[in-house]
């Protein structure tokens, strides 16, 4: 979300911002806006005149009954009802105007911090230091789908015939070697790095993803529980089954089960939703913040993927269902470059462990996330495709979700309350380290030997397959 009276004194960052990221006519976006908020303060200064008038005019009835001048009593009156048809005009047009306003900032992207490179795609992401590790040598690497299909341990067809494309079944040793990974990697970031570990809720409401910026704009990329004719089938089984409550006057009950059939749930994409919505309409104390407050969680994430038709349609690199180890931090402003860096360090660790080659790239402006102000992805050498692919996301959302959020904090002895700054990353995506896995550690014999640091997890077992 963006500060109103930001846009308001710095339209011209606004508008350079916006283009810089994408966003086509920014300019009149920006005019929009102001318009839009022009109109909503003219509002609610026609209904804060209106409403002091009303009152001033209420006040003189009774001096004007007292002088028993019932003529400018009945005056007064009939101004008073004048009034209240102003005051409810005005307030009216302030919600039409205040929601227009809200909905339109609520679609922006974040803007970018100024050290983020220009760019439309990932051809302007930028490439940080040198690559780490030695790409696999040897001879010709098999694709992972190939692999595991060939072990009979990678089953797609059965996960199609059940839930369609985009799922996998794991079986035997892949699926305990999975497991190996993500376990290893929540261990790395609790008892290493200092993550608070958190078992989250799996289904979220709609403010919690509308706070970490997943709706409204991406809403087809989410999966939601229930339908409208669910909910009204649900909200017809509350009727009759609280009739005698409702009879009696009993309405909060009533509308408390209506709302409960019309509020759908969200299943998550990541647990940065959960994690970072644990603050949200909170005002923490600055002392909570000296060190950066950090959680992690190892959760499943589901996904639509609605806009990656004909993307890695086979294998285990874009699905539906995947598990993924998440950081989130909180942290006051000047903190949350430094907590950043610390961040990706955390998530590139684990990759430094696991002996998997990677880079490290900074994200241009049109290739970055809505929420993000600056994101760096690391990327893992994928030796059947002779590339690097994604598998983390560091970002820096400044203070662009606490906004959606209300998630602020006080400093020391000031009575003020600031916005603080949230940050996100993967520590890391499972199934796709589980790709990285099975191709840089595959030998000739079409097994997979087990990276050193998943040994203690995989119970005297080094090696999957053959």
């Amino acid at each position: 979300m963006h500060d109103i009276r930001a846009l308001r004194d710095n339209p011209a960052a606004f508008v350079s911002g916006w283009s810089s990221r994408g966003v086509e006519g920014a300019e009149a976006l920006v005019a929009e806006i102001l318009r839009l908020d022009e109109d909503l303060r003219a509002a609610q200064t026609t209904g804060q005149e209106a409403l002091a008038r009303r009152n001033a005019a209420s006040k003189l009835i009774g001096a004007a009954m007292a002088k028993k001048d019932m003529a400018e009593a009945e005056r007064l009156k009939g101004e008073v009802e004048s009034l209240k048809g102003e005051i409810a005009a005005a307030e009216k047009t302030e919600a039409e105007v205040g929601k227009a306003l809200r909905d339109l900032l609520a679609a922006q992207k974040s803007l970018a911090a100024d050290d983020v490179p220009d760019g439309e795609d990932e051809s302007g992401n930028v490439l940080v230091g040198q690559p780490w590790g030695r790409p696999r040598e040897g001879g010709p690497a098999k694709d992972h789908a190939d692999l595991g299909e060939a072990m009979g341990l990678l089953d797609f067809e059965a996960a199609a015939r059940m839930s369609g494309s985009r799922f996998a079944v794991l079986k035997g040793g892949l699926a305990r070697l999975e497991r190996a990974i993500g376990q290893f990697m929540l261990d790395v970031q609790t008892n290493e790095h200092g993550y608070l570990e958190v078992n989250p809720p799996y289904l979220v409401r709609d403010e919690a993803m509308f706070g970490t910026g997943q709706l409204p704009k991406f809403e087809e990329d989410l999966f939601k529980t229930g339908d409208f004719e669910a909910a009204f089938a649900a909200i017809s089984d509350q009727i009759n089954e609280g009739f005698e409550r409702y009879a009696r006057g009993d309405v909060f009950y009533f509308m408390a089960n209506v709302r409960e059939a019309l509020n759908p749930r969200y299943l998550i994409p990541t647990a940065e939703v959960s994690l970072t919505n644990l603050v949200r309409e909170q005002i923490l104390p600055e002392s909570e913040l000296a060190t950066p407050i950090r959680f992690t969680a190892l959760t499943p994430c589901f996904r639509a993927e609605a806009g990656s038709a004909g993307r890695d349609t086979r294998g285990l690199i874009r699905q539906h269902q995947f598990h993924k180890v998440e950081m989130v931090s909180i942290a006051r402003p000047e903190d949350s470059e430094a907590e950043h860096e610390r961040m990706v360090r955390c998530a590139e660790a684990v990759l430094e462990k696991l002996g998997l080659p990677y880079r490290r790239m900074l994200l241009c402006k049109g290739d970055m996330g809505f929420s993000a102000r600056k994101t760096f992805d690391l990327e893992v050498w994928l030796p059947s495709q002779g590339t690097y692919r994604e598998i983390s996301s560091c970002s820096n959302c400044g203070d662009f979700q606490a906004r959606r959020m209300d998630a602020r904090f006080k400093r020391d002895g000031e009575k003020k309350t600031e916005f603080v700054h949230t940050l996100n990353g993967s520590g890391l995506a499972v199934g796709r380290t589980l790709v990285a896995v099975m191709e840089n550690y595959q030998d000739g014999d079409g097994r997979i030997a087990v990276p050193e640091a998943l040994l203690p997890y995989m119970g005297g077992v080094t090696h999957v397959g053959g």
